[in-house]
C-alpha cells in the first residue's frame, strides 16, 4: 500500500490490520523511511518494548507529543542528523582543541 510505505508531509492516517506485535513490528519497518512512528496500547510497558524495536528516529506511544528540546530526526532515507536539543544544538558547534 503506497500510503503506509513512502513519506508523505501531511495529515495521513492509515491504518493496518496485523495479527501478532511481530507482525505489527515487521509492517512498521517495510519502509526505506524512518522518520515518525506511533505505538498505541493499554500497556504501556509493552508499547516500550514495541517501539524499541520500530526503525524510527522518534516514537509516540498514546500521543502526538512534541517537545522542541528533544531530538528530531530520521532513521534509513529519511535521513540522519537530528534537530532540537543538545543533538541539533552540537550539529551547529565547531569543536576546537588546543594543547598546550
Amino acid at each position: 500500500m503506497t500510503i503506509a510505505r513512502e513519506e508523505i508531509f501531511g495529515p495521513v492516517l492509515s491504518i493496518i490490520t496485523y495479527r501478532t506485535e511481530e507482525e505489527a513490528i515487521s509492517i512498521a519497518n517495510d519502509t526505506v523511511y524512518g522518520l515518525h512512528a506511533y505505538v498505541s496500547s493499554s500497556n504501556i510497558e509493552r508499547a516500550n518494548q514495541v517501539a524499541a524495536q520500530i526503525n524510527a528516529g522518534r516514537v509516540a506511544i498514546n500521543t502526538i507529543y512534541h517537545d522542541a528540546l528533544a531530538p528530531f530526526g530520521g532513521f534509513k532515507q529519511s535521513g540522519i542528523g537530528r534537530e532540537g536539543g543538545i543533538y541539533g544544538l552540537e550539529e551547529q558547534l565547531e569543536t576546537k582543541v588546543i594543547i598546550g
